[in-house]
């Protein structure tokens, strides 16, 4: 029997061949982790997970991504909605369900988290993704996930944006929260979290927006917030807070939409609420009295101006002529009284209707 031989060239070769097919593989750990991510969700037969074969996870696995040079996994992007295109055909996806493995926290690389809108994925966040020292982006955002928020997601500090709208978590904001000094996003809309406002959410100045409409929220607006020199949006919407409406919060500089509808807020409302640099202000469906502040001036640009369902009572501010537009006015279902400006004559009467004895176009003459 003759032997085979190989010649230097060949065994080269076939060196660099085993090498190549090494190089372009997923680390065993990380691929095996993946995999039982995979098994922990049900997806249709022609769904993204038809992409997940081979071991080379880095190159043509859908919605995996990974650090060019060790290879080491460093996004998950599963996002559900519109047609995507994938390699060589349209593609929908459907309705997904099942959990996410803990066995994602063996992917200690991972800067990037997004499984978002399946609807039907549920279970709780995996406690040990707070271990994930690299994780930059969390959005979990469109499913039934359910539970609480991790009690030490304070341990990711490298995290920017955190989104967990649209779920079914429930529990109170964890204190720790407040130690993520990077956190540019926090997005918790319509969910069950109860409870107050961590105290001390003031210590993250990078934040821009805070979403935390749609919950079961209770207490005071801490007062810290109106520290936060960077935050746009704060939407604080239909919840259960009570107190009054911080002054300072029309002090803030940037802000530009705040959102405290369907609460219990009660007081007066703070005259450089209506003179500062907000544009979408809704107060609506409140509990707030006394009269309309006369503090609106020539810089006043409001694409929203919702004061309905109130308590307030007296004139309608002189000073509203000024304002260089008022887009949607809503001052219904108060007790106001007196004259409309006639600058207003054109607004639809909704706006002002279900009041004391407001009178003048659009309403009845005075």
């Amino acid at each position: 029997m003759s032997r085979v031989r190989f010649t230097p060239l060949t065994v080269m070769a076939l060196l660099l061949l085993a090498l190549s097919s090494a190089v372009r593989s997923c680390p065993p750990s990380e691929l095996a982790a993946l995999l039982a991510f995979k098994s922990a969700l049900k997806d249709s037969d022609d769904g993204v997970f038809t992409s997940w074969t081979g071991t080379d996870c880095c190159s043509k696995w859908y919605g995996v991504a990974c650090d060019r040079n060790s290879r080491r996994v460093a996004e998950i992007s599963l996002r559900a909605g519109p047609i995507y295109t994938t390699f060589e055909k349209p593609y929908r996806p459907s309705y997904m369900t099942g959990q996410i493995s803990p066995e994602i926290c063996k992917l200690t690389g991972l800067s990037s988290l997004i499984i978002t809108d399946w609807k039907g994925i549920s279970g709780e966040i995996p406690r040990c993704v707070s271990s994930l020292s690299f994780l930059r982006i969390v959005d979990l955002t469109g499913n039934r996930i359910s539970g609480t928020l991790p009690a030490d997601i304070g341990r990711l500090r490298q995290l920017t944006l955190l989104s967990a709208a649209d779920n079914l978590i429930a529990g109170e904001i964890p204190p720790s929260l407040s130690r993520l000094t990077g956190l540019m996003h926090i997005d918790l809309r319509n969910n069950r979290i109860s409870g107050p406002i961590p105290q001390d959410l003031g210590r993250l100045q990078m934040l821009s927006r805070i979403l935390l409409s749609g919950n079961q929220l209770s207490g005071p607006i801490p007062a810290s917030i109106c520290r936060i020199y960077r935050l746009v949006d704060l939407d604080l919407s239909q919840n259960h807070l009570t107190g009054p409406i911080p002054e300072a919060l029309g002090r803030m500089a940037v802000l530009s939409t705040l959102k405290l509808d369907t609460n219990k807020f009660s007081g007066m409302i703070p005259p450089r609420l209506l003179g500062s640099g907000i544009s979408e202000l809704n107060l609506s469906h409140n509990m707030l009295e006394g009269n309309i502040p006369d503090s609106f001036g020539a810089s006043c640009y409001f694409t929203i101006l919702d004061l309905s369902y109130n308590d307030l009572k007296g004139p309608l501010p002189k000073s509203m002529s000024s304002a260089s537009y008022i887009g949607y006015l809503d001052f219904s279902h108060n007790h106001l009284c007196g004259p409309i400006p006639t600058s207003y004559s054109n607004t639809d009467a909704t706006s002002f209707a279900y009041n004391d004895c407001l009178c003048g176009k659009p309403l009845k003459p005075c």
